[in-house]
């Protein structure tokens, strides 16, 4: 399972959503305060790049002993159809200086954002994180291709991922051609420790975790991964139709 330090590191850097929250900017469309990137430095600063005339530029520059505080909130959001998109929340706050070095992008200005401390509200659950915790942390390493994989997931290999029911405790007394005919299986999440799958019936709808046999550290491992556990959802298939 990731730490909540990993799993909070994995928003910030990954492709959510973000939306930087300042005290006395609330007239302030939340779209001015949208970074048009962030990154996180060897220390756990986070850095945020906005547009030079920016409300949060002129705050930090102007703020008095580098006083500013802020709040990064970020919004994770299943890249495929499900109920329930949103996946989990992240919140870093700290207080916001400007970085006084040249930008690369002409025209943009890069803010940092020193962690004071962090929290992760996700589908493994809600917990908080130290600013040391942060710093350690590294972000999963499958994040970036997320979005792809799951997709690719749920449009070309469908019916693999619904006879994945058939590995869930409950359900084993129905063959995985049934479960897959009965229910809607749609790949939610995938990290380096496993997949996640959120099912829907008549019923109502539930996620089941398939860990792999152990943590992948790239794509080559994940398709082997991924071979091993729709073998074996197709295996225990065969054993119930015996």
């Amino acid at each position: 399972m990731p730490s909540a330090a990993e799993r909070a590191r994995t928003l910030v850097e990954g492709n959510p959503s973000a939306v930087l929250v300042i005290p006395g900017l609330t007239t302030v469309p939340p779209g001015q305060l949208v970074p048009e990137m962030r990154s996180v430095g060897p220390e756990g600063d986070v850095f945020l790049l906005f547009p030079t005339d920016s409300p949060a530029v002129r705050a930090a520059t102007h703020a008095d002993a580098d006083e500013l505080t802020a709040v990064l909130e970020i919004t994770d959001v299943a890249p495929v159809s499900v109920p329930h998109r949103i996946r989990g929340r992240a919140w870093i706050a700290g207080w916001l200086t400007p970085v006084r070095d040249e930008p690369v992008v002409p025209g943009t200005a890069l803010l940092r954002l020193e962690v004071g401390e962090a929290s992760v509200d996700d589908l493994w659950g809600a917990d908080q994180v130290e600013p040391d915790e942060f710093a350690d942390a590294v972000a999963d390493p499958l994040a970036p291709h997320e979005t792809e994989l799951l997709q690719h997931l749920a449009t070309a290999h469908g019916d693999q991922v619904g006879w994945l029911c058939g590995l869930v405790d409950g359900y084993g007394g129905r063959d995985g051609a049934e479960c897959a005919a009965a229910r809607t299986a749609v790949p939610v999440a995938l990290d380096r420790f496993g997949l996640r799958v959120r099912f829907t019936d008549p019923d109502g709808t539930f996620d089941a975790r398939f860990d792999f046999p152990e943590p992948v550290r790239g794509q080559e491992e994940l398709h082997r991964a991924m071979h091993t556990l729709f073998d074996a959802a197709r295996a225990s298939a065969d054993d119930l139709r015996g």
